[in-house]
């Protein structure tokens, strides 16, 4: 079940209340009766790696083929080292 945090817009008092997605959202503040309000934070989840794409947990059939493949090959062919400079003679 989730957790919500919810503060109170007349004394500021603020607090965390696990309930579920069927429950209807806490208006009253258990410390003086006013108003509450939910609060909303950032999620907890991290995407970590160098890249999520489409083609990653494809087999392979009815997809276009992987762009970065084709790119390597056509970067391979065409482009080519520049000669090495010969060292400048004092």
């Amino acid at each position: 079940m989730p957790t919500y945090a919810y503060t109170c817009t007349s004394c500021g008092h603020a607090f965390d209340a696990v309930q579920s997605f069927s429950e209807d959202a806490l208006t009253v503040c258990p410390e003086c009766g006013g108003a509450l309000r939910k609060q909303y934070g950032s999620i907890g989840v991290t995407f970590n790696g160098s890249g999520f794409y489409r083609t990653d947990s494809r087999s392979g059939s009815g997809g276009k083929p992987s762009s970065s493949a084709s790119s390597k090959s056509e970067t391979s062919t065409s482009a080519k080292p520049a000669p090495a400079a010969a060292p400048a003679s004092s």
